[in-house]
């Protein structure tokens, strides 16, 4: 990059696309009960449009991660944001009909998912240097929870004027369908063609399709990708004290929604933080990994020892430390890839095989939960946060595991492209 500013600059850029076309594949993590009302469908219905969104991601991120490598990812976001615009208004003129938003979020796995993924976070990589990584995923991460706070939170103000729950939903969508097509706008005059090719190092021997075998033999990608399965679970989970605060403990819905937006977005500030912490105190993520790990296990373990009678304002405040420590934490688990050694050329590729078991929670994780909260109801959210307690404490030891390997067999980029072929 020729100047910082230029550099932050597209950071904000990526940010504002991550932050605005995941507004509808996620759409019910800001309004869940409205979700539910306005499309005359159960939690365990919901959660079926999650578990397609996530399983066509999974079919699409390798051959995304692939074309991520070889094409232009400035091309890849502006037809992602104009192609999730289009799918968004599809969806709010056919809400009620449950198959055809059965393949609207088929669509967002190729709008928002395939090459666009791997693209946003490969650019994240190429434009700044090995020392900054921690900060720079953190930066992006935070500037993409600004943007998505900021539509999200406007959402919910359209909401409010339609006067009620399934107009109001309605003109929330539209408002979601039309940041994408400013975003495009917005991406074609601040990220340029030389900026994602720039930084990459001519030295560096290219991708070849081939590569792709030796990555898959790399048990350390595979570690990462169960690291980032735990690491997104903690993120997307966190949207389940929406309707805990409302079945459990009586909040609004709008009180709710609000808490929800700033739990799951604006606490996204946060990760540029977990990313100095990361670089500058541990120098190292993976050993920030195996701290904040332990730390979201305890905090999601109180939980289940809260008393019931507790303040509604007090377990309101409390739901967001969780928020607080999961952003900290998975807005820095994609600086593992470099943290390893996987070469820029490959790093397309290796996204998408980390994404693969990485983001499977949105298929798992929401058709379980959806089962257990309804037919358990309100016992059914003991199990969801004791669950994501156990998992935390995996995360963590896997998390010392790549701190070890790391320190012992750190990958160098020739001897991952040669290794196959030696073999």
């Amino acid at each position: 990059m020729n100047t910082k500013f230029k550099k932050y600059m597209i950071i904000i850029a990526l940010g504002l696309a991550g932050g605005s076309i995941y507004f509808l594949p996620y759409i019910k993590y800001v309004f869940y009960d409205a979700h539910i009302f306005s499309m005359n469908i159960n939690n365990t219905q919901s959660g079926l449009l999650m578990t397609i969104y996530t399983i066509g991601n999974m079919i699409l991120y390798i051959p995304g991660g692939i074309l991520a490598d070889k094409v232009s990812p400035r091309k890849a976001l502006v037809y992602s944001c104009l192609g999730t615009a289009a799918l968004v208004f599809l969806y709010a003129f056919s809400m009620e009909n449950f198959t055809v938003s059965i393949l609207i979020w088929m669509g967002l796995a190729f709008s928002t998912g395939f090459v666009v993924w791997s693209a946003l976070l490969k650019t994240v990589r190429i434009i700044g240097t090995e020392q900054e990584q921690g900060f720079l995923y953190g930066l992006y991460y935070a500037c993409n929870g600004i943007a998505a706070a900021v539509v999200n939170v406007l959402a919910v103000l359209v909401y409010q004027t339609g006067g009620d729950m399934k107009t109001g939903y309605f003109r929330a969508c539209i408002f979601g369908g039309l940041v994408p097509i400013i975003v495009a706008a917005i991406l074609m005059i601040v990220l340029k063609e030389e900026d994602c090719n720039s930084s990459v190092d001519d030295n560096e021997p290219k991708f070849r399709v081939s590569d792709l075998t030796k990555l898959l033999k790399t048990p350390i990608v595979w570690i990462i990708s169960i690291i980032m399965f735990c690491g997104y679970g903690y993120y997307m989970s966190t949207s389940y004290f929406n309707p805990y605060l409302t079945e459990v403990y009586g909040i609004s819905v709008v009180d709710s929604g609000f808490l929800s937006a700033v739990r799951t977005y604006l606490l996204l500030l946060l990760a540029p933080v977990g990313g100095l912490i990361a670089d500058k105190c541990f120098k190292s993520t993976s050993k920030w990994l195996c701290t904040a790990f332990i730390i979201l296990a305890g905090l999601f373990g109180m939980v289940l020892i809260l008393p019931a009678n507790i303040n509604s304002t007090l377990i309101s405040i409390y739901t967001l430390i969780p928020g607080a420590v999961a952003m900290m934490t998975y807005g820095v688990i994609s600086s593992i890839i470099p943290e390893v050694g996987i070469p820029k050329a490959m790093t397309g590729t290796a996204i998408g095989i980390v994404s693969i078991v990485g983001y499977m929670p949105d298929a798992i994780y929401s058709m379980m939960f959806g089962n257990w909260m309804d037919k358990y109801q309100s016992a059914g959210y003991n199990m969801i946060f004791g669950f994501l307690a156990i998992t935390g404490i995996l995360a963590a030891i896997l998390s010392f595991v790549v701190l070890r390997y790391t320190k012992k067999h750190t990958i160098q980029s020739e001897e991952l492209l040669t290794s196959g072929s030696e073999q």
